[in-house]
């Protein structure tokens, strides 16, 4: 029994090294991930704050270059973040996100040549190039611009739709609220009339009183004159016979 307890107490102890372990290594990775998001948007800030100094700063094809850099990665970038932001709501736009990564292959091929070409002594044969870049440029981003207008615009049609339904619904929720119906107040109950004759209700046991009859339902006797002492009484056929009395 003791080995069993001290087994299970080793196994815990080993499940908890190991949960452990996977927690500081998720966290470790989760922080390093940040540190390299904040040190690309820092890297990509600095890059373009250098850029926009060279499109003032150095006249001819080398401002030129640095012209069709900040061009591109700006356009880039603002639709990466459009359809990013947007594919939660509408998985329709993952198409578009692929032909955006399609995209971004030639868009990054074209970022290295112009970075490539800062840096070439011969500015005549930069002069050369640069139509050919141009071109290259304006194509990438105004495709880029156009899947970006595109995701906004059906992001602002939907909303417009869900709106326009809404408001219907409102419209008639507001209808159905002011549609109300004046319904007569229900008459009191009408009281059955008493009979004049009832003064109260019946009880059991009781008599009805009627008129000419006294309080309580018995009935009087009629007035009778009262029997007189010298009234005869009356002879019933049981009765012995008086006898005469003497008069001697």
């Amino acid at each position: 029994m003791g080995e069993a307890v001290i087994a299970i107490v080793a196994l815990m102890f080993v499940l908890f090294l190991a949960l452990g372990a996977y927690v500081t290594v998720k966290v470790v990775g989760a922080a390093k991930r940040g540190v390299d998001r904040t040190v690309a948007q820092a890297r990509r800030s600095v890059e373009d704050t250098t850029l926009k100094a060279r499109t003032f700063v150095q006249p001819g094809a080398a401002g030129e270059l640095a012209q069709l850099r900040l061009k591109l990665r700006t356009s880039m970038r603002s639709t990466q973040d459009a359809l990013h932001a947007r594919v939660a709501e509408d998985a329709s736009l993952k198409e578009s996100l692929d032909l955006f990564g399609r995209l971004s292959v030639h868009g990054r091929e074209l970022d290295d040549d112009l970075k490539r070409l800062e840096t070439e002594p011969d500015k005549a044969h930069l002069a050369e190039l640069l139509p050919d870049l141009r071109k290259r440029t304006e194509q990438i981003t105004a495709s880029a611009d156009s899947l970006r207008r595109a995701a906004r615009d059906r992001a602002h049609r939907i909303a417009d739709d869900d709106l326009d339904s809404l408001s219907a619904q409102i419209d008639i929720e507001a209808g159905a609220l002011r549609h109300w119906t004046t319904e007569p107040s229900p008459e009191p109950a009408q009281t059955p009339p008493s009979w004049p004759e009832a003064s109260a209700p019946e009880r059991p046991g009781a008599h009805q009183t009627w008129p000419g009859s006294p309080q309580g339902g018995q009935a009087e006797a009629p007035d009778r004159p009262a029997l007189s002492p010298t009234d005869p009484r009356p002879a019933y056929p049981w009765q012995k016979k008086a006898r005469p009395e003497s008069t001697t």
